[in-house]
């Protein structure tokens, strides 16, 4: 408890120079009741000097230190002070000791040095975002470009070769404005302007039917789309559908896209607690690296082993994804190992009566 007392973390300026001021008096209270071998003499000397040394150390202490430790935390504060906060730093701050200051001063450059490692990371994902973006836009600016050349210089003569070259370049053409569709819909939602129309529904009859529609690619990669078994009892789920199922069309797509020829791929729908469903959409491909798993919803993000832009999409697809399901309040994850298989799955609110 005495270790407590006077432990300097606890003392405040006053306090510290009431007890130098106590140190200093004291042997010289003695010296003179050696020399005048009278208390009363030592008892003003002590009172004296007491009183002197703790106005002339708290002077001291106030003038030219604890008034530097008030402009430091205006600066920490780095607002212009009202009059409230002014007394604060008048009456308050003084009271402080130099250990609680320094735990202060510690505390504010720690969380200032966070936000300076956030900054450098939205300044890297900023460069990264310009670098993928002017990708996307010139390889099909490019190839149109080229096949136009190639027409003005000549080809226009061969019906096989302009017909070929132009089909070519309304494909392009097709690429961009999907592109640029989904660049206007991710800055949508990122805006919050994403306006949800909810009903009820059956979850399974809806993925049934994305899987319907994106059977002449499965059949292509001779790829099975079913419902994993167990499954199949309805659950109603309340959502946007036709939200969800631009949801269920992208996680579908990006199965056959990177699933392995001959492969599956399950969708699996549970009730996990009453209030929600958790839906997750499987496939037996090429996976995912752990390092690109944190990523892997930012826009533009690919990895650098098999995702490649040849793959074709606007790279948008899982970042719009992540919007539409953080804007019905619910959360998206990811598991997935290389060469073995992906998995991602999101919740929804079960149906309210």
């Amino acid at each position: 408890m005495a270790n407590q007392l006077f432990s300097t973390k606890n003392l405040s300026p006053r306090q510290l120079s009431a007890f130098t001021a106590v140190i200093l008096a004291v042997p010289v209270s003695i010296l003179v009741y050696l020399v005048e071998h009278s208390w009363i003499w030592a008892l003003a000397a002590f009172f004296i000097l007491s009183l002197g040394a703790f106005l002339l150390i708290s002077f001291i202490l106030e003038r030219f230190i604890y008034r530097k430790i008030k402009l430091v935390y205006k600066f920490i504060n780095r607002t212009k002070a009202t009059r409230k906060e002014e007394t604060y730093y008048k009456y308050v701050l003084p009271q402080k000791s130099i250990d609680e200051v320094r735990e202060d001063v510690e505390a504010w450059a720690e969380e200032n040095e966070k936000e300076l490692e956030i900054l450098r990371q939205n300044e890297q994902f900023r460069k990264e975002f310009l670098q993928n973006l002017s990708h996307e836009f010139k390889t099909p600016v490019f190839a149109i470009q080229g096949y136009i050349e190639t027409l003005l210089s000549g080809a226009m003569a061969d019906p096989n070769v302009n017909k070929k070259f132009l089909e070519k370049s309304a494909r392009n053409v097709d690429r961009l404005t999907h592109l640029l569709n989904d660049l206007d819909e991710i800055s949508r939602l990122e805006r919050g302007e994403l306006k949800l129309n909810k009903q009820s529904f059956v979850i399974q009859d809806l993925i049934k039917e994305v899987f319907d529609s994106k059977l002449p690619k499965s059949d292509n990669n001779q790829m099975q789309l079913s419902l994993k078994k167990g499954c199949e009892s309805p659950l109603m789920v309340y959502a946007d559908k036709e939200k969800i199922r631009q949801v269920l069309t992208n996680l579908v797509g990006n199965s056959i896209k990177y699933g392995r020829s001959g492969g599956q791929i399950l969708a699996s729908v549970y009730n996990t607690d009453g209030s929600h469903v958790l839906v997750e959409i499987s496939d037996e491909g090429i996976g995912i690296g752990e390092k690109h798993l944190s990523r892997i919803f930012e826009r533009f993000y690919r990895t650098d082993e098999g995702r490649s832009l040849d793959a074709g999409g606007s790279g948008l697809g899982l970042a719009i994804c992540k919007h539409i399901v953080e804007a019905h309040g619910q959360t998206i994850h990811v598991r997935s190992t290389e060469n073995i298989g992906t998995t991602i799955g999101f919740t929804l609110d079960v149906r309210k009566d």
